[in-house]
């Protein structure tokens, strides 16, 4: 007996729903699935990338000889096409993974041709800020409607673009206010796609692209204390760090964008925080209680150090306190430390303080669990801690070297001891 054989008879006997019975089906087809299909996949959204790139080459050819009304017809053609390709794999084949991509793939675009083509021959005036808001907003619904997880990556993509050109490159006369609503508007499709197949391919793109385009977005919510970004930013990483280690997340997807991301932004964050010029010019900038509660920057704070202390309590109870890397409290950790920054420069030794804490609780992890990687990567932080800490100090070279001979020794030793507990195991 096979699973697809049983299904419409559970459906029949009212033992599950006809959604639960297509969400079943559609699971296993995805762990099924042959690596040639995949390819298939891969090159059919290819294919419509190229196809579509080429039919505007031909027009864009030829486009001065033609007339107005012509080029108006050449305009929605593209959209036209794309349009019913998506009908047809929508009615026809629902079920092809590839059909549905390239289609959907294949209209995003034309969406976007569309669009400049009209406002060029009707000489409509806009920016590219405008004219990407306009693109994302009419191609966000098809995502839901074709249910195409590469449409929804595309869309991400585009996201994140329109909001550095409005808020960083467009800055101050725009703001990237509408990048969180498209973005809230994408998150329930990724969560049904998470559920439904939390390995595939798809998702672990959507894991990489979305925590990327949330560190790179974020800087654009600044408005007046740039300084207090950082507690933001560090409170963001943590979020993701714990989002990424967290129980509901695959063990087979440990290795996943939130995870690295927030692991990394932490300490490249923390590493440029461990010279003296920023905590001088936090010393003697004078700032009133007032001016801080009212900022825009504090409710930002404020909003992300409670989402990362619910991660963290979950954490505590699915894990336990002593199951927590230091990664996941390191943002609680530098709060204190920044305001002390406030009065006092002595914050510039408590964050080389902390950095040096990670790495030397990275190694001891990777110690614990046998893992070279999380070795390496603890031995790297305080490699790097003294890199930096070489530009700014007064030690002679002779000192300088010898440190660098110990910690290259410390590399080779660590790795050593632990390949031969491996083979001895």
């Amino acid at each position: 007996m096979s699973l697809q054989n049983d299904l419409p008879e559970l459906v029949k006997a009212g033992v599950i729903s006809e959604d639960t019975a297509a969400d079943i089906a559609s699971y296993y087809q995805g762990k099924q699935a042959s690596p040639t299909n995949k390819l298939f996949v891969v090159f059919g959204i290819l294919g419509a990338i190229l196809v579509g790139l080429g039919i505007i080459l031909i027009i864009a050819h030829n486009w001065d000889e033609l007339s107005r009304g012509l080029k108006t017809v050449f305009a929605f053609l593209p959209l036209v096409i794309g349009q019913a390709l998506c009908a047809f794999a929508f009615l026809k084949k629902r079920g092809n993974v590839a059909w549905r991509e390239s289609s959907s793939v294949f209209l995003f675009f034309a969406v976007g041709a569309s669009i400049a083509l009209v406002s060029q021959i009707y000489n409509i005036p806009g920016d590219l800020g405008s004219y990407l808001l306009t693109w994302m907003l009419l191609t966000l619904p098809l995502i839901y409607v074709v249910q195409s997880p590469m449409t929804s990556l595309l869309c991400l993509v585009g996201i994140t673009y329109y909001a550095c050109e409005t808020s960083y490159w467009g800055f101050p006369t725009s703001n990237s206010y509408p990048y969180w609503a498209m973005l809230a508007a994408m998150v329930p499709f990724y969560y049904q796609l998470f559920r439904k197949n939390p390995l595939s391919n798809f998702v672990r793109f959507h894991n990489w692209l979305v925590p990327l385009s949330l560190v790179t977005v974020l800087g654009t919510l600044s408005a007046t204390l740039d300084e207090f970004m950082f507690i933001a930013y560090i409170s963001l990483f943590g979020f993701l760090y714990l989002l990424g280690t967290g129980a509901w997340m695959p063990q087979e997807n440990t290795k996943n964008g939130y995870t690295i991301l927030g692991s990394l932004g932490t300490i490249i964050l923390l590493l440029f925080l461990s010279f003296n010029e920023f905590w001088e010019h936090l010393f003697k900038k004078e700032l009133q209680l007032t001016e801080i509660f009212a900022s825009q920057e504090f409710v930002l704070i404020v909003l992300l150090t409670l989402a990362a202390s619910v991660l963290l309590y979950r954490t505590i109870q699915q894990k336990g306190i002593r199951n927590l890397s230091l990664f996941s409290i390191a943002f609680l950790v530098f709060i204190p430390i920044f305001f002390i920054g406030t009065v006092s420069t002595i914050a510039v030794v408590l964050v080389n303080v902390l950095v040096f804490l990670l790495g030397v609780f990275t190694i001891r992890e990777g110690s614990r669990k046998n893992h070279l990687g999380l070795l390496n990567y603890g031995l790297l932080i305080i490699t790097a801690l003294i890199i930096c800490r070489f530009f700014d100090t007064d030690l002679s070279f002779v000192a300088r070297g010898l440190l660098f001979v110990g910690v290259g020794a410390g590399f080779f030793f660590a790795n050593y001891w632990m390949i031969q507990k491996r083979k001895e195991k």
